[in-house]
């Protein structure tokens, strides 16, 4: 495919994926004072009880303007199919680089990453109060694109460097993982320059760099012991498959299987797209962890 149609055909992805009015959720619960610390809650629609949790991490390069709302519709979408789902709100960065452009700068460290870890260990709780209909037990995790880079990290912070503030002591009670298009490997990921520079943005240069990436890289933080799936469209120019692949390979090194579901002819926003025939497959890996 030449570029110029790999360019038209993103930008019919983002358009269709952009175009649904968002959806607006049956529940709010807040878990902690920053406006962004919020959880939204969707029931499943066919009033199943003991209905799989899933959680849901919105993905947008770690920027403020991309927040949950663009991925309502696809909370909906599960929701439609059995699921209940909690889609978390976490803070992201704000402003314009010292360096110029237009673009804001990636995520906030470690906020980005506090909310996360804050908002995985409140959800029994505010799930139970909130969405009884939920069974906590069979909870999975799903995020696109950014978000996917911190599903990945949810379910590793058992196995987080000592001294970290968010490792847990065991591993967290997950079913499992369904990775969207995930930022999964940060080497591979600044080699390709995935989303404009964001990794350098949300973690720093030079040594920085390096010493936050020991904590949050899922490349880094194998193996987790914790079911995982990656689904990556074989067109992705975003964050192309090689990120994925590269990830899927370090797991094999440090002796874990992760299943990896690469789709022909899909690129970057189908994942999450309800009107894309890509959707009910990821919907399909994730009740696969669920059940």
């Amino acid at each position: 495919m030449s570029d110029s149609a790999a360019r038209e055909r993103d930008a019919a992805e983002a358009e269709s994926a952009f175009g649904h009015p968002a959806v607006a959720p049956d529940r709010t619960a807040a878990y902690g004072s920053h406006p962004d610390q919020v959880i939204d809650f969707y029931a499943p629609r066919d009033g199943r009880e003991g209905a799989p949790l899933v959680v849901v991490l919105h993905g947008g390069a770690y920027r403020a303007p991309y927040d949950r709302q663009h991925v309502s519709p696809f909370a909906d979408f599960l929701a439609r199919r059995g699921f209940a789902v909690a889609s978390v709100e976490y803070r992201r960065g704000g402003g314009i680089p010292r360096q110029g452009g237009d673009a804001p700068v990636a995520g906030r460290w470690p906020e980005t990453f506090d909310d996360v870890a804050a908002a995985m260990d409140a959800l029994p709780g505010l799930t139970a109060r909130e969405l009884p209909q939920a069974d906590v037990r069979r909870t999975v995790v799903t995020g696109h694109s950014a978000g996917g880079q911190l599903a990945l990290w949810a379910a590793a912070r058992h196995v987080l460097p000592e001294g970290s503030p968010w490792r847990l002591p065991t591993s967290p009670p997950l079913r499992g993982v369904v990775a969207l298009a995930p930022i999964a490997d940060f080497a591979s990921a600044v080699e390709l320059d995935v989303c404009s520079g964001a990794l350098h943005q949300l973690l720093g240069d030079g040594g920085d760099f390096e010493t936050r990436s020991a904590h949050v890289d899922p490349a880094l933080l194998l193996p987790t012991g914790i079911a995982t799936t990656v689904v990556q469209g074989v067109e992705d120019t975003t964050v192309p498959a090689a990120v994925g692949e590269t990830f899927v390979d370090a797991a094999a090194k440090a002796g874990e299987v992760v299943g990896l579901t690469l789709l022909d002819g899909v690129g970057h926003f189908p994942l999450i797209d309800p009107a894309a025939d890509a959707c009910a497959v990821v919907a399909e890996e994730i009740a696969q962890l669920a059940w």
